[in-house]
């Protein structure tokens, strides 16, 4: 958020707690993006604010953790002390977390392996109407066909993006029919460390499609660890989220910071995951 928007997403974060009778006396930005996620003190909670237009993706990642909480899943648990539910204050749309102090240790590979089964299993005891993974790679799909929304990215590189983003988004689906809820992007930047052990949050990208596409998101050692996992179907999709990261990258509107050296890194990455993948 730019430096105005921000200062209201927090000071709304701030008066929705305040008024919920949770003490907040500071406020520290933890992420800011097209949503911020602000740690809220002494309460000890975290707020995740975002513009009132992503209302139903913030009451859809509320839902996603209330039921996954009844069921004893490895995730971030809204906060106990208020309603779990989705508040609107000031066009921002705020939900209120558990803040957990991270460790300082990195997260092993048989632990992350370890937190990513015991998510899948719980994700197959709830019912939940979620959308299917191929709906993210056609958003991307559509950045990248859209030379107005990509105005920058060079002609070979837009054809091997759209090539790679329809054929494997294809490809996966008729390999893998067996589709089940996913997280939709369990990459180490969404699982904390914590005391209580490693916990997944941004759970508004749940979708539908196989583990794979979930493992896919992780560091390449935690596959090894990960019991049962097609190996071949895992490489295509790893050249499928590379090619979707680098859609994204070559937005004209993107504000990733860094964003000319992941340009370039994202397509370097597509093409050492398609050389993985072998001859289609």
């Amino acid at each position: 958020m730019e430096p105005l928007e921000l200062r209201r997403a927090v000071e709304a974060g701030r008066a929705t707690a305040s008024e919920l009778g949770l003490q907040v006396d500071d406020v520290v930005v933890i992420h800011n993006s097209d949503r911020v996620a602000l740690h809220l003190v002494p309460c000890d909670v975290l707020a995740r604010v975002a513009p009132a237009g992503q209302l139903a993706d913030s009451e859809f990642e509320v839902e996603v953790a209330r039921r996954l909480a009844a069921v004893d899943a490895p995730v971030a648990e809204l906060e106990p002390r208020v309603a779990p539910r989705v508040y609107l204050r000031d066009a921002f749309a705020i939900s209120l977390w558990t803040y957990y102090e991270g460790a300082e240790s990195e997260i092993a590979p048989t632990d992350y392996a370890d937190a990513l089964l015991r998510h899948h299993a719980a994700l197959r005891q709830i019912d939940l109407d979620a959308p299917h993974f191929t709906g993210r790679v056609a958003a991307a799909l559509s950045e990248v066909n859209d030379r107005e929304r990509s105005p920058e990215l060079p002609d070979p590189d837009r054809e091997l993006l759209s090539d790679t983003l329809s054929e494997l988004s294809a490809a996966i689906t008729i390999e893998k029919a067996d589709d089940e809820l996913l997280h939709g992007e369990p990459h180490p930047g969404n699982l904390l460390n914590t005391r209580r052990g490693p916990l997944f949050v941004d759970l508004a990208t749940c979708c539908r499609g196989p583990v794979e596409f979930d493992l896919a998101h992780a560091p390449e050692e935690v596959a090894k660890h990960y019991a049962g996992a097609d190996h071949a179907l895992l490489h295509r999709c790893r050249a499928l989220n590379w090619a979707m990261f680098s859609a994204w990258r070559w937005r004209r509107d993107d504000q990733m910071p860094d964003r000319n050296h992941w340009r370039v890194a994202g397509l370097n990455e597509v093409r050492a995951a398609l050389d993985r993948c072998g001859p289609s």
